[in-house]
Parts: C-alpha cells; sequence; structure tokens
C-alpha cells in the first residue's frame, strides 16, 4: 500500500449548532485516486476545505506525511498549499482570456518566472493533454469535454502533489461524467499526482478510484478499496453497489432481470419464442485485477456492444451477474442463435471486436447457446441452465490504446 500523505484524526467542526464533522478519521495514500461519498450538504467540501487552510478544524489534527498541519509555521504551510491544486466543479475558467492565458496564470501570479519559461510550461502541458490546437481560443469557443480538460491543465500547471476535484461530474449526462472521470483517471496515472475528489454522483467514481470513503451524518461509515466496499455488507454500502450497477446498466444499455421480466410479461407466451443465449466474460475478478474496475467495465460494454451489433435492435439484453449477459434475440428458429454465434465468433477471430484498454489482456467469451427455458420468467435461473453447458466461443484481443474517452 502506498504511504500516507494526509490524515485526518478525530476531526471536528461546526458552524453555530451545525455539527459538520463528528470525530473524521481518514487517510489519503500518496499517489492514489481517494474518493469521498456522501448525500450533498453532509460536509464533503468542508473536509477538503480543510486541506488547503480555507477552514480550521474546531479540535482534531490534520497530519501531512505524518506531521501535524497546526505545528507548521506560516513558511511550511505556505510552501504546502503552493503543492495543492484545486479543480473547480465548474471549471471557473476566466471567458475573457485564451486557453493560454488560463493555463498561465497560476504561474504568472505565483512563480513569477520569465514569460519565455511559462510559454514552453504551458505549450508542453497543453500537447500532452491533447489542447495544442486551442492555445488561441476562448473558453465560449470550446466543447465542455474541452473545457475540463483546460481546467485541469490549469490544475497540473504548478506540478502539483496533490489535486483537489470538488463535485467533478455534477450537472453532465452519463456520456460525459464517463469522459470526465477517464480523463482523471487518465493524466492522474500519466503525472502521478495524488487526488482526492468528492462527489455525491455516487457511483459515477468506482471505476476510478483506489480507495473510497463515505461520510454520512458526519462521520466516516467506511473507507477502503472498491474490492473492500463490495466485501463490507455495510448498508450504505449495499446501496452504493446497487446504485453502481444501475447506472453501468443504463449506460450500457442493459436491462436488470426485474426489467426483463416485465418485458417478457408483455408478450404473448411469455418470451419462450425468443431462442436466447447467454454471453460470459471469462474470469472477470481476473480481468478486474488485471485492468482495474474500469478496464474491466469497458471488457463488459465491448462484449455488448459486439452481441447488440448481431442480435438486431429488437434484441432484449439483461445482466445476469457480473461479468455475464443473457442476449434474447427477436422471434425465429433456433437456427439463429447458431448464426448469431458464428457472426460474433468471425469478429473475433478476423480481430475486428477490440476493446481500448491501456493494459494487455486476453478476453475470453463463453457462450451458452440454445433456446432458454423462460416460462418462470427468471431470467438468473435461465442463465444458471445455460451456463451448465458453456463453451468458448472465441478471444477478443485487448491491449491497444484508445484516445481516452475525454471528448471533444
Amino acid at each position: 500500500m502506498a504511504e500516507p500523505l494526509i490524515e485526518f484524526r478525530d476531526l471536528r467542526k461546526s458552524f453555530g449548532d451545525n455539527a459538520v464533522l463528528k470525530g473524521v478519521d481518514l487517510t489519503f495514500h500518496q499517489g492514489e485516486i481517494t474518493t469521498i461519498i456522501g448525500k450533498s450538504g453532509v460536509g464533503k467540501s468542508v473536509m477538503i476545505k480543510h486541506i488547503v487552510g480555507l477552514l480550521e478544524p474546531d479540535s482534531g489534527e490534520i497530519l501531512v506525511r505524518g506531521r501535524p498541519l497546526s505545528k507548521m509555521d506560516k513558511g511550511e504551510r505556505k510552501a504546502f498549499k503552493g503543492r495543492v491544486s484545486y479543480m473547480f466543479q465548474s471549471n471557473a475558467l476566466f471567458d475573457s482570456m485564451t486557453v493560454f492565458d488560463n493555463v498561465a496564470l497560476p504561474l504568472r501570479e505565483r512563480r513569477h518566472l520569465p514569460e519565455s519559461e511559462v510559454r514552453g510550461k504551458v505549450l508542453g502541458l497543453l500537447e500532452i493533454l491533447e489542447l495544442p490546437h486551442v492555445t488561441d481560443r476562448y473558453p465560449s469557443q470550446l466543447s465542455g469535454g474541452m473545457q475540463k480538460r483546460v481546467a485541469l491543465a490549469r490544475a497540473l500547471i504548478s506540478e502539483p502533489e496533490i489535486v483537489l476535484f470538488d463535485e467533478p461530474t455534477t450537472g453532465l449526462d452519463p456520456l460525459r461524467k464517463n469522459a470526465v472521470l477517464a480523463m482523471i483517471s487518465r493524466y492522474q496515472r500519466h503525472f502521478g499526482f495524488t487526488a482526492i475528489m468528492v462527489s455525491h454522483d455516487v457511483p459515477d467514481v468506482f471505476y476510478i478510484s483506489n480507495r473510497i470513503a463515505i461520510l454520512e451524518g458526519g462521520e466516516i461509515l467506511f473507507q477502503g478499496s472498491p474490492v473492500d466496499l463490495e466485501r463490507s455488507g455495510n448498508s450504505v454500502a449495499v446501496e452504493f453497489l446497487a446504485s453502481l450497477e444501475r447506472l453501468e446498466n443504463e449506460i450500457m444499455g442493459l436491462l436488470d432481470c426485474h426489467e426483463l421480466s416485465a418485458a417478457l410479461a408483455g408478450e404473448p407466451d411469455g418470451g419462450a419464442g425468443r431462442p436466447a443465449a447467454l454471453l460470459a466474460v471469462e474470469d472477470m475478478a481476473g480481468v478486474k485485477a488485471s485492468a482495474g474496475d474500469i478496464g474491466a467495465h469497458k471488457v463488459l460494454d465491448a462484449c455488448i456492444s459486439l452481441a447488440r451489433d448481431h442480435a438486431g435492435k429488437d434484441a432484449l439484453l439483461a445482466r445476469t451477474g457480473a461479468g455475464e449477459f443473457l442476449c434474447l434475440l427477436p422471434r425465429g428458429e433456433d437456427k439463429e442463435v447458431e448464426r448469431f454465434l458464428t457472426d460474433i465468433s468471425r469478429d473475433l477471430k478476423d480481430g475486428s471486436a477490440r476493446c481500448c484498454l491501456s493494459a494487455s489482456i486476453d478476453l475470453s467469451v463463453g457462450v451458452l447457446g440454445g433456446r432458454a427455458d423462460l416460462d418462470a420468467v427468471d431470467c438468473r435461473e435461465a442463465a444458471r441452465r445455460a451456463r451448465a453447458g458453456s463453451t468458448l466461443l472465441g478471444r477478443m484481443q485487448c491491449g491497444w490504446h484508445g484516445d481516452g474517452g475525454e471528448g471533444q
């Protein structure tokens, strides 16, 4: 595990009679993404304002590499604050300034560097963030995705050790949320900064976080890795994971079993006339261990897209497990399943089916073909019967680098 960088010990903060933080103990580790989740108004932003000194605790202590912040003199505190950057929810770009001048602002205000050095640093960073062609544009001339990257560039130009993200996806649609989170994850790996995020859009941050903390009622109810969260059994965690899967299903266009049951109940024969197949990512736990949660999400999404391409617009796709989904084809003969699987197998063999990951992973797709007995309208039971006779359909080659998904 990475070494502790910042620690909150029994941190307490009240505003009048409103006790916002009630003895918070929380650790942020060097080089990791830690996300504090919780409902609006529970004190998430209050917590991170203590890090940069915008607020002082009523009691308790904040340690930086084991040293109490309260024991630092004015010069030491200033030096620490200089290693922290803040990316605002609204981007906070100046409309009257070009992209170049927005990004250069922290250097000009704090570092007083020669203009030639400022120019070199800004242009170099904009090149890394794939923004060299917009240096002379104004924020109003950029898409939302580009504005986010410009805001990130300004946060990174001073080479911070820590970057604070205050509700980075609030108000965005699901596609833009994914793009922003992919951007944060990608550049955190590239630059190696420690990221601390706060979010009330609970499911969105799951796939890029190394550690998650749940703030509820002024206290930390849970802190640990996403895997620890899944295993915790904490009631808030259970609600969190349920909302995570609902959001992921919505993004990928999957039904859950209840929604599939409702859809099939409206058909004359309860869906028994639909040929069905179960597609499964083999060893999804291994994929997650190798590629991380966001990588595993991309793998599953690539498989779903492949199935949907060959199943047709009237097919029904329902998730039956972490790495598997049931595909009910439009009404037809059993030979439709054979055709469906043959087409998928061909795409897997010729390499036209791929997934974009920043890790090299071989992916096999296990398939169960044949007509599934859906008279009971129980997709999990149908999946269990199908799983019992599964065979290897093909192998999806992953490991080539995509564009990072930030959006334009």
